[in-house]
């Protein structure tokens, strides 16, 4: 091995540091980063399949099915039949959405301070270096 420092690991760490700030803040909300990202997600695209959800996350169907029920156990997510009766549509319950409206204020301290640590040049950098990989 030509170099001993693994990138996946580092990446992994960073990810790690970034989001437990996240996960702090939201912690009064019974709701961690993860959650609060794909309800942000189904809200903007609701009502909104799996499969496009998966699309617009990232994330194969089976995990965003996972991730959706835990959602719809909370109450925060309903599942509602979809035009074809085929393929389950996911909506926001009111209860969903005001854990994000509760969550935003939370969401932006959490950006703000990432923002503040690293400074705006080094955010640009950052974001230009992520969307490359």
């Amino acid at each position: 091995m030509q170099n001993d420092v693994c990138h996946a690991t580092q990446l992994r760490k960073a990810y790690r540091k970034a989001t437990s700030r996240y996960d702090v803040l939201l912690a009064p909300l019974g709701i961690n980063i993860g959650q609060f990202s794909l309800l942000r997600n189904i809200r903007r695209m609701a009502p909104v399949s799996l499969t496009d959800l998966g699309t617009r996350v990232e994330l194969d169907r089976s995990t965003v099915g996972r991730n959706s029920k835990v959602l719809e156990r909370m109450g925060l997510i309903a599942t509602v039949p979809g035009k074809d009766k085929r393929e389950a549509m996911l909506t926001i319950t009111e209860k969903g959405h005001d854990i994000l409206d509760a969550g935003a204020p939370l969401w932006d301290q959490a950006q703000r301070e990432f923002e503040t640590r690293l400074g705006p040049q080094n955010m640009k950098i950052l974001a230009d270096l992520l969307s490359s990989l």
